[in-house]
C-alpha cells in the first residue's frame, strides 16, 4: 500500500468547487454521489450527461446551443462534438471586466507590471481591431515566437477572438527549430519580441526572429514587442512593426467576438520533434475550452481569489492550460527568467510576496531543490499556499515526501499527467481525496482510462500501457498536412483498434484508484524479456547523493537487450568501482535484479525537451547507429555529442 501524505479537511471537501458539481449533477440527474470515485465512475458510464452537465456548471459563454454532445461514442477518431453549437474560445476567457488583477509580470531581471481584466479586455479589443483592419479572419495562422509575457498572451486572446489559428514557440528555441514549426502552417501573423533575459544576462533574439519571417513568404506582418530595450532597431525584419504602433488608438472598444462551431481550429500545438519534423496536432476550440477549464475548475479547484504562478514557456502546453484559467478570472503571474536567479529561493520569495495560492511546476525543478537542501517551508512565509501541481515527468515517492516534509505539510500536491496531445490530463487531482506518495490521485472526470498488457488485456496493479477507450472533446480534430488522417491514426490507434494508445507505461493501484507513471512505453526495457520502466530506475538511483541525474537506454545486444545506465554525477563525486556497486546495490535491493544495468557509464549532461523531459529516444537512436533528426528540438542539443561512438558499448 502506498503511504498516506495528506487528506483534505471536511471543510476543504465542502468548499471545494468539485464538491459542489457534485451536488449540481445530484440534483439534475437524481444521483447519490459522494467522493471522487462513485463521480468518476458515474462520468465514464454517461459521458455525454457529463460533458452536458458541466457546459451548464461552467456557464460557456454561447451564441447557439447544440444539438447533439456527441454524435458517436464508439468512434475514434473522428467522433463529433456539440455538433450546431456557436462560440467564442477568447469570449470565454474574457467575461470579467472589472479591476481584479489579472496578470501580474515578473522577470528575473524584478521588471514588473499588472494588468487588470478591464485594461486586459481593451488591449485585446485594440490588437484585434488592427488585426482585422490587416484582414486576419477565422481559419489565419498567427505565430508568436514570445517569452512568457503580457503581450503574448494578448496577442493569442486578440487573435482567436477573431477565429484565427494560434502556434506558439518560446524564444529560446533556435530559428531553425522554430521554421520546422511554423513553416509547415504557413501563418499570415508574426508576433516577436526583440530579446529576453536568462541569468541577469539579455539575449538578442531579433536576428533569429528576421531569419524567421524571412523563411516563411506566407507572413504579411511581423510585430516586435520591446522587452530587453525600448524601440529597437528591427529595419531588418521585413513587415515589421513595434507592438505599441501597431496597437489601434481607440479605447473602449467592444471586442467582436467570432462566433465558430464547436469544432474550429483553435491551436496547433506541436511535437518534441526529436525524431523527425515535429507533428503539428490541431485542436478544437470547444474541446480545448471545456476541459481545460474542467481540469481548472473541478480537477485543480481554482477560484476567482486564487493567484496562480506556473513556470512554463510558450513552447510548452502548460502556458496554454495556464491561460484558460483566465475563465476562472483568478490572477495569473507570468514569469520569464531563470526559475533559480538570482539564487535558489527565488521562486519561493515570489510565492511569498505575491501570495500564490496555486504553484506550478515540474518534477526536475522538485528533484533539483530536494539536491540543493532547499527548506522553503521553514525559511519562507508560505501560508498563502494551498496547492503545487505538479507534472512534466514522473516524481518518485520520496520527491512526494520532500514536498510535505520541506515545503508544507498542510498542502494539496496535485501531480497530474497528460499530454500535449489532449492540451490535458488523463490522470490528475481531486481536491477531495487523498494524496498517496508516488500516486497521481486519480484519472480525470470523463476520461475512460484503463491499463492493458501487450495482449491487449484490462489489468490492475500491473504495469502496462495507457489507454483511454472512449473519446474526450480535446482530443486532435486532425494533425495538419494529413489528409487521410494516416499519420494521426498511426500516432495513437495503431497498437490497439478504436482505443487511443497513449505511449505512457502506468500501474493503477485497485486499492486508492491512483497511478504510478513508470516512463514512457517506447523507452521501457526489456532485458530478457521483462518490462521495465524506466523510471523505476531514475527513482532509485537518483536518491543517491552522488548522482545529480541519470538516463537508462537498452542496447541491443548478442540476441537481447541490455541495460546501460548513464550517470551525471552531483559535484565532488566521481565515478568509482565503489559508487558503481552501491547503484547496482540499490538497484537490486529497491527494485529487482532485472534493475541492475550492465554497464554504467558517467555522461557531462542529459539530453532535455524544452519541458524537461528527459529524451531516451535520442540515445537509443544514437547507439543503434540511427540519426537523430532534429537536435533542435532539444533544450540541450549538444548534450548529444558525447553519446557518439562510446567504446565501452562495445565490450562485454
Amino acid at each position: 500500500m502506498a503511504k498516506l501524505l495528506w487528506e483534505p479537511s471536511e471543510e476543504r471537501i465542502k468548499n471545494s468547487n468539485i464538491y459542489k458539481f457534485m451536488q449540481f449533477v445530484n440534483e439534475k440527474y437524481g444521483t447519490d454521489i459522494k467522493g471522487y470515485r462513485p463521480l468518476y465512475k458515474w462520468s465514464v458510464e454517461n459521458i455525454p450527461e457529463f460533458w452536458a452537465s458541466f457546459w451548464d456548471y461552467a456557464d460557456i459563454k454561447y451564441s447557439k446551443s447544440y444539438d447533439t454532445v456527441i454524435d458517436d461514442l464508439g468512434k475514434m477518431p473522428g467522433a463529433k462534438w456539440f455538433e450546431g453549437a456557436r462560440l467564442n474560445f477568447s469570449e470565454n476567457l474574457l467575461r470579467y471586466r472589472d479591476d481584479h488583477v489579472a496578470f501580474i509580470f515578473r522577470g528575473e531581471t524584478q521588471k514588473s507590471a499588472r494588468m487588470t481584466y478591464a485594461e486586459l479586455y481593451d488591449t485585446v479589443a485594440r490588437l484585434a481591431r488592427s488585426l482585422r483592419e490587416m484582414g486576419v479572419a477565422p481559419g489565419d495562422r498567427v505565430a508568436a515566437y514570445m517569452p512568457n509575457m503580457m503581450e503574448t498572451a494578448v496577442a493569442m486572446l486578440a487573435a482567436t477572438s477573431i477565429g484565427a489559428t494560434w502556434a506558439s514557440c518560446a524564444t529560446d528555441i533556435g530559428s531553425g527549430a522554430v521554421l520546422d514549426r511554423f513553416g509547415q502552417i504557413e501563418p499570415k501573423v508574426l508576433f516577436t519580441v526583440n530579446g529576453y533575459f536568462y541569468k541577469a544576462k539579455p539575449f538578442d533574439t531579433l536576428i533569429n526572429a528576421s531569419e524567421i519571417a524571412k523563411g516563411m513568404p506566407s507572413v504579411e506582418k511581423v510585430i516586435v514587442a520591446s522587452y530587453t530595450e525600448d524601440r529597437p532597431d528591427i529595419s531588418n525584419i521585413p513587415n515589421s512593426a513595434y507592438f505599441e504602433d501597431f496597437l489601434s488608438k481607440e479605447s473602449g472598444l467592444e471586442i467582436q467576438f467570432e462566433q465558430l462551431p464547436f469544432d474550429h481550429p483553435l491551436f496547433i500545438m506541436f511535437s518534441s520533434g526529436t525524431t523527425g519534423k515535429p507533428k503539428c496536432l490541431v485542436q478544437g476550440a470547444g474541446g480545448i475550452l471545456l476541459n481545460q477549464v474542467k481540469e481548472l475548475i473541478l480537477q485543480s479547484d481554482l477560484k476567482r481569489e486564487d493567484v496562480q504562478f506556473f513556470i512554463t514557456t510558450c513552447s510548452w502546453m502548460m502556458w496554454n492550460w495556464m491561460l484558460t484559467s483566465l475563465a476562472t478570472g483568478n490572477t495569473l503571474i507570468l514569469y520569464d527568467g531563470n526559475p533559480n536567479y538570482p539564487d535558489t529561493g527565488a521562486v519561493w520569495k515570489l510565492i511569498q510576496d505575491e501570495k500564490v495560492s496555486m504553484f506550478g511546476t515540474s518534477a526536475s525543478y522538485i528533484n533539483f531543490i530536494k539536491s540543493q537542501g532547499l527548506k522553503p517551508g521553514k525559511d519562507y512565509d508560505l501560508s498563502s499556499l494551498k496547492e503545487i501541481w505538479q507534472t512534466g515527468s514522473p516524481l518518485s515517492p520520496e520527491g512526494f515526501e520532500y514536498v510535505y516534509q520541506e515545503i508544507k505539510k498542510d498542502l494539496w500536491f496535485n501531480s497530474s499527467a497528460g499530454g500535449t496531445d489532449i492540451n490535458g490530463c488523463f490522470f490528475t487531482g481531486s481536491p477531495t481525496s487523498p494524496v498517496y506518495a508516488g500516486e497521481l490521485q486519480s484519472p480525470g472526470l470523463a476520461m475512460k482510462i484503463n491499463v492493458y498488457d501487450e495482449k491487449g488485456d484490462p489489468i490492475l496493479d500491473q504495469e502496462g500501457e495507457l489507454v483511454c477507450e472512449a473519446p474526450a472533446p480535446s482530443m486532435p480534430l486532425y494533425f495538419w498536412n494529413d489528409p487521410d488522417n494516416k499519420r494521426y491514426h498511426d500516432a495513437y490507434f495503431d497498437v490497439y483498434p478504436n482505443v487511443w494508445r497513449h505511449g505512457d507505461y502506468i500501474v493503477i493501484n485497485s486499492e486508492t484508484g491512483g497511478a504510478t507513471f513508470c516512463g514512457r512505453s517506447d523507452a521501457v526495457l526489456k532485458p530478457s524479456g521483462v518490462r521495465i520502466g524506466t523510471a523505476e530506475i531514475y527513482n532509485q538511483v537518483e536518491k543517491l547523493e552522488e548522482i545529480a541525474d541519470s538516463l537508462a537506454i537498452g542496447q541491443n545486444w548478442k540476441g537481447d537487450q541490455r541495460i546501460i545506465l548513464f550517470v551525471k554525477l552531483a559535484e565532488g563525486y566521481e565515478l568509482t568501482d565503489d559508487l558503481k556497486g552501491k547503484i547496482k546495490k540499490t538497484l537490486r535491493a529497491n527494485a529487482s535484479p532485472r534493475h541492475v544495468p550492465a554497464k554504467i557509464i558517467e555522461t557531462p549532461d542529459i539530453p532535455y525537451t524544452f519541458n524537461m523531459k528527459k529524451v531516451e529516444s535520442a540515445v537509443t537512436n544514437i547507439l543503434q547507429g540511427k540519426a537523430v533528426l532534429n537536435r533542435d528540438a532539444l533544450g540541450n542539443p549538444e548534450s548529444l555529442d558525447f553519446y557518439e561512438n562510446i567504446k565501452e558499448l562495445q565490450e562485454d
